[in-house]
């Protein structure tokens, strides 16, 4: 089912307006790459890039041309570890954060 443009334009807007929101985005779409769900972990990180900084501006940042980093992020893009965790690097520093790995039992 596609998103209407209502629930994108308010995710954008949230995100935009509330940091804790941003971050909690990242945390989401980390947790899910970590749990081995890569599908919900990509749209989770292109929902975060799209209210965000947009893949214009994340190709300025990477040096990867915007298309294939919205490949990379699309339901059938399959990104390199390398090209992925430079992504998530320019992500945290655009934030202005630094996501950790905390283990669990």
């Amino acid at each position: 089912m596609a998103l209407t443009r209502g629930f994108k334009e308010t995710v954008q807007a949230r995100a935009q307006a509330d940091p804790a929101f941003r971050e909690g985005l990242l945390t989401e779409a980390i947790d899910c790459l970590l749990a081995g769900d890569i599908d919900t972990g990509k749209t989770v990180l292109r929902d975060y890039i799209n209210a965000t900084m947009g893949f214009d501006g994340l190709g300025s940042l990477t040096n990867k041309p915007p298309k294939s980093l919205m490949r990379m992020f699309g339901p059938a893009g399959n990104p390199h570890a390398r090209n992925l965790f430079k992504v998530i690097s320019h992500i945290q520093r655009h934030e202005g954060i630094r996501l950790e790995v905390n283990a669990v039992r």
